[in-house]
């Protein structure tokens, strides 16, 4: 999945595997979930959803996970 975009539905391990940086954005975005083996199958926005964040703050994180 390198260099491919993230979208809201990417899945959280493709993410991970895509963006050297993912796990610290998603983190410090209040995703400490993402360390859990159920959450690894799980769509970016379905998480962020799960986290009580709305949509302009998840096209936000989204920016941040594809800032080259």
């Amino acid at each position: 999945m390198k260099n491919a975009k993230i979208t809201g539905k990417t899945k959280l391990i493709d993410a991970l595997r895509g963006n050297p940086n993912a796990a610290e954005i998603l983190f410090n975005a209040g995703m400490s979930c993402i360390g859990c083996p159920m959450a690894m199958q799980e769509t970016i926005e379905d998480g962020c959803l799960a986290h009580g964040m709305s949509r302009k703050q998840i096209e936000e994180l989204l920016k941040r996970l594809n800032k080259k």
